[in-house]
Formats: structure tokens, C-alpha cells, sequence
């Protein structure tokens, strides 16, 4: 993976002081360390972050692979919150960080003495970022949510599902990694802002808001019809009519499927020619956006009985090369058995001390190459180098620390 990944120094000299655990937090800061800024994740000096031991898999895995996933590229220290010498670390830790970003209960930061207007008073340059379920002002605002709870109060759930049938979770996790990504955009804007103003910013996001920005589709189709948007099944939140939908192929297991998408004219007479059909090139029945959707019944058994006698790849490949956007519907196992995404950097080998594991990386690539993946940190791993480095401390300081329990 070393020939094909780079350490990338985008936001160099950028400290971030993480205070997030799970997902939503974890995500936006992994994104900050992944682009080069030095990420100090602070945890609990007995367990840790939840996250580390929530999904464990097994004995030699003491941490698990979900924490894997989101917090790589990132140091670890472990400061005791609860005590008084501890909360001095993290605001001695505060008046030296470019950005402090918490996702904690509603009123759990405050509590503990570390609000905005307390580190702001330490820090006026701070960018200082929340990641909540619920928003400052909404009704619910001192809820406990997850993914799952923004995904269903923040319209994903709607609009997913067969018309006929209940709601459905989104498989993505659109809530904790999408507001995630959305913070990461907002604290580099802000970021960029403070070279110029020399000011901090309060930037907050909830994740019930952040849904509503993923569905904005949703609300056009609303905008059409005068209508709460529908689910759709396999189609679009738009109603988009055929050929769009997933269709069955050989041999007919659990994900053997295809997607098609041919709204345009130019798209659907490709995709007669791909499939054979050339002479229905021009029928009334099929020329028109309504016609096909009057239709609806014929376009689909058509391209199934195409679909069905091929694997999803053949089709996908034959399809996709007439001009016609296609894809596979490829599961998890697919995804991380194609050597294309591992000779790409898209997937990366890391080396950590309990065995070299493969993950997702950063997707986006810097002059060809995407950042370099480094393994999630140990508990506690960087205590001696981040004190020493952020607050000037000798090996025997951090010792009395460690003495004390307060790291």
C-alpha cells in the first residue's frame, strides 16, 4: 500500500482536541486527521472509548474493528474527566488547539466546566464544534439520539420502502457519517475564515438537521406535487419513470441484481440496442417520460427477461458499455474482495498490533494518490508524546500522572 498512498500535510500544524466517541464525532475528526491534522483523541483512562469494546470481535482484538474504522490516523491519550487535575489537562490542552469537538449527552460538555464560553475565555481562536442528535431550540433538543433515531425523525426513513409497506432504515449510515462530513466541510471553513479575522467560531450540528440536507430531492418532488414525497421502492424520491430499478439476474441469489437508470431518450434507445430490441426504436408506446411510465409493466418485463439470463456483472458490463448508466448491486464481501479497490488505495492494508487488517480509506485522491491510512491508536498510546509536545511535560510528569490515576 505504500506506493499508492501518501501522507498528506493539507492541514499541517492543525491540533485538534477530539472529545467525540462512536461515529458521528469520530467520522468528522478522522476526516481532519486523514488530511493531516494532529487529532487527540482523549478517552477515558479504564475503558476508553465505548466505541472500542461495543463491537469486539473476539480474544487478540481487545479493540474493535468498528473502532478501526473511525478513528484512524489519530493519537490517543487518556485523561480522568471526573477529576479536577484532569479537566486542567484538557483546558491547558484547549488554550493550544486549533479546534475542540465534543458529541457528548446535551448538557454533559457544560457540566463538566467546558462549555463554549468557558473555552472560548481560553481560547478566543478556537474553533470550537457540536455534534448533537437534536438541535439548540428544537423540541426535543435534550434527547438521546443514534443514527438510527435522526435517520427516522429527519425524513431518510419516509421515503424508504416499497410504497405498500412500512418505513425502512437506510442501510448507510447517513446520519452519524453524513453530519459528520458535514462538520469536517464547516470547521475547514472556518478554519480558513480565522486566517484572515484571527476568530474562533461556535459551529454546531444536529444530526435530525443534517437529514434534512440528504433529502432535499425529497422536497422538490414535495415542491411538484403539493405532497409529503413518497417511498419509491428500488425508484427514485422524483418518481423517476422506467427503466429505473433494480432487476433480477443468474443465478438468482440474494444480491444478484442490477441497476438500471435510462430516464433520457438517448439512454433508453442505447439500451434497446444493448438488449436487442432495436425494433421497438420509435414506438409511441415507449418515446415519451409518460409513455414509458404508462407503461411501466412491459419496460420492466422486458429488461428482466434480458437481466435474468445473465450475472449481474455481464449485465452491468454490457449495459454500462452501451452508454446506459448500470451498476451491480455488489455486496460487503464483493466490495472487499475486489483487488481493485486495494491496487487503488481505496481499501488499505494497515498494520496495528493485534494484526494487519483492511478498511476503507479516504476516498478522495491528492494528485493521484489517496492519504495514507494509519492504524487507530492504542489506549493511551500517545500520552507521553502529546503532553510533551502540546504542554511541555516531562516523562516524569506524565509518571505522576499516571500515578495519580488521572491519566
Amino acid at each position: 500500500m505504500e506506493q499508492n498512498a501518501a501522507p498528506l500535510s493539507c492541514l499541517a500544524g492543525i491540533r485538534v482536541l477530539d472529545l467525540t466517541q462512536f461515529e458521528a464525532g469520530p467520522s468528522c475528526t478522522e476526516a481532519l486527521a486523514w488530511l493531516g491534522a494532529e487529532v487527540v483523541k482523549v478517552e477515558n483512562p479504564k475503558t476508553g472509548e465505548p466505541g472500542r469494546s461495543a463491537f469486539a470481535h473476539g480474544p487478540g482484538r481487545p479493540d474493535s474493528f468498528y473502532f478501526f474504522e473511525f478513528d484512524a490516523n489519530k493519537k490517543s491519550v487518556t485523561i480522568d474527566l471526573k477529576s479536577e487535575q484532569g479537566l486542567s489537562l484538557v483546558k491547558e490542552m484547549a488554550k493550544r488547539a486549533d479546534v475542540m469537538i465534543e458529541n457528548m449527552a446535551p448538557g454533559t460538555i457544560e457540566r463538566l466546566g467546558l462549555g463554549y464560553g468557558v473555552i472560548r475565555s481560553l481560547n478566543p481562536g478556537i474553533v470550537y464544534a457540536q455534534v448533537k442528535g437534536f438541535g439548540e431550540g428544537s423540541p426535543y433538543e435534550k434527547n438521546l439520539a443514534f443514527d438510527m433515531i435522526a435517520q427516522a425523525c429527519g425524513g431518510t426513513m419516509s421515503i424508504t420502502g416499497e410504497p405498500d409497506r412500512p418505513p425502512v432504515k437506510p442501510g448507510p449510515s447517513l446520519a452519524d457519517t453524513g453530519t459528520g462530513m458535514l462538520m469536517a466541510i464547516s470547521i475547514l471553513g472556518a478554519l480558513y475564515e480565522r486566517r484572515a479575522s484571527g476568530r474562533g467560531r461556535r459551529l454546531e450540528v444536529a444530526m435530525q438537521d443534517a437529514m434534512l440536507h440528504y433529502i432535499r430531492i425529497a422536497f422538490q418532488h414535495q415542491a411538484v406535487t403539493g405532497e409529503a414525497a413518497k417511498r419509491n421502492g428500488a425508484g427514485t424520491a422524483a418518481n423517476t419513470p422506467p427503466p429505473c430499478g433494480i432487476y433480477p439476474c443468474a443465478p438468482g441469489g440474494a444480491n444478484d441484481y442490477v441497476y438500471i437508470f435510462a430516464r433520457q431518450i438517448d439512454h433508453w434507445h442505447r439500451l434497446l440496442k444493448a438488449i436487442g430490441r432495436e425494433e421497438l426504436l420509435g414506438d409511441p408506446r415507449f418515446e415519451t417520460v409518460e409513455a414509458r411510465r404508462e407503461h411501466r409493466a412491459e419496460v420492466d418485463r422486458m429488461i428482466t427477461e434480458w437481466t435474468g439470463r445473465r450475472d449481474k456483472y455481464e449485465a452491468m458490463r454490457a449495459i454500462g458499455a452501451a452508454g446506459v448508466p448500470a451498476g451491480a448491486v455488489l455486496d460487503t464481501m464483493e466490495l472487499m474482495n475486489e483487488p481493485s479497490f486495494e491496487r487503488r488505495g481505496i481499501l488499505q492494508v494497515v498494520d496495528h498490533p493485534s494484526g494487519p487488517y483492511k478498511m476503507p480509506a479516504w476516498p478522495v485522491r491528492f494528485d493521484g494518490l489517496p492519504p495514507r491510512l494509519a492504524p487507530a491508536p492504542l489506549l493511551g498510546q500517545h500520552n507521553a508524546e502529546v503532553f510533551a509536545s502540546w504542554l511541555g511535560m516531562s516523562a516524569a510528569d506524565v509518571e505522576a500522572l499516571r500515578g495519580k490515576g488521572t491519566i
